[in-house]
């Protein structure tokens, strides 16, 4: 496959892929309304983006905001029907098949079976690995502070030029981009911001991979994992990446970002890590403790939302079954009231 992204935007501009873009869209998705509303005309909604893509008259339309609270307070930015089918299209018929294709196999986050457990897993696997090569060794854990806020999008917009060399394309990478005045920050809701916050740390994982050589390293989207050998090497490694990130990136650590011995585990993607077993975090179990306090006051109410409950606990149990947590899962199952109940009748 070539390296960039040459004279193609043509010929996989047609109906056909925007009408499979738009049915990545509508699956799924709460906009059933505003769906409706779309495919009562869909032909001839679909031509007219056809034809402002051919043209390049194509302009995103403004976003419209709203704030969600779990795991954290986010502002969140959505996209009217029409600019989610470009994006779709943009991503799966370039991003994927030219760009992602060229991540190091060690990040993860957002990209096709590379979830949080399987992350997980390969810290563990690393960590025993670690630990048939020394049995003392050190834990480089860091993220990256505000990191969908902090992103330049000059600098971002200067590295998709490496890989798109269609002028077309380019022209639609950066309407894309530059969204908005701000030149700080991509949205978090839009399908191409997950994708351009990978291409955009891409260059650390090269710069750890390639220059550093370092074998042990972990990646999902803004926090990282690396096993080094000594206490000294995770200080040095640390203001190297420091370093690295603020001179090419414009980007900051997070305060959080710390060294410690092995025998302390790892916090990471949900999970604590050690080297024999996972567990789940404190804070995970507050969560869903605070959950059943509520879900079962509805039930005692009588005002228990039965299918938004069943698809959060078979959510929660999946996350926790990649972890050592059979007694806790029979611990938590037996608080539920509304699952005691459904058993005794």
């Amino acid at each position: 496959m070539s390296k960039t992204i040459k004279k193609c935007y043509l010929e996989k501009l047609t109906f056909d892929h925007l009408l499979k873009a738009y049915l990545r869209v509508k699956k799924g998705k709460s906009l059933k309304k505003k769906l409706i509303v779309y495919e009562m005309s869909l032909e001839n909604n679909l031509n007219n983006l056809l034809y402002t893509l051919k043209e390049e008259k194509y302009h995103p339309a403004p976003y419209r905001e709203f704030t969600i609270y779990e795991p954290k307070m986010r502002l969140i930015k959505s996209l009217p029907i029409k600019d989610r089918i470009v994006h779709q299209w943009y991503i799966e018929e370039f991003i994927k098949p030219y760009i992602v294709k060229r991540f190091i196999k060690d990040t993860y986050a957002c990209l096709e079976n590379r979830g949080t457990h399987k992350a997980a897993y390969q810290v563990k696997r690393y960590m025993r690995i670690k630990r048939y090569e020394r049995r003392n060794y050190y834990i480089l854990k860091c993220d990256i502070k505000k990191y969908f806020y902090s992103i330049d999008k000059n600098i971002l917009f200067k590295l998709m030029q490496k890989y798109i060399k269609d002028q077309k394309l380019l022209n639609l990478t950066k309407s894309i981009i530059f969204d908005e005045e701000s030149l700080k920050g991509i949205p978090i809701g839009n399908y191409t911001s997950q994708y351009f916050a990978n291409i955009y740390l891409n260059e650390l994982d090269q710069f750890i991979k390639q220059d550093l050589k370092l074998k042990y390293y972990v990646r999902y989207m803004d926090d990282f994992i690396i096993l080094v050998d000594t206490k000294k090497e995770a200080q040095v490694l640390l203001e190297k990446i420091r370093s690295f990130l603020k001179e090419h990136l414009e980007l900051e650590l997070n305060s959080k970002s710390r060294y410690y011995p092995n025998h302390q585990g790892v916090n990471f993607c949900g999970y604590v890590i050690f080297e024999d077993y996972l567990l789940i975090r404190k804070r995970s179990k507050k969560d869903i403790n605070k959950k059943i306090k509520a879900w079962n006051m509805a039930y005692l109410n009588s005002s228990l939302n039965e299918d938004y409950v069943r698809s959060s606990i078979n959510s929660w149990l999946a996350h926790i079954s990649h972890a050592d947590t059979y007694r806790l899962r029979r611990k938590y199952l037996q608080k539920m009231l509304f699952i005691e109940k459904e058993e005794e009748s």
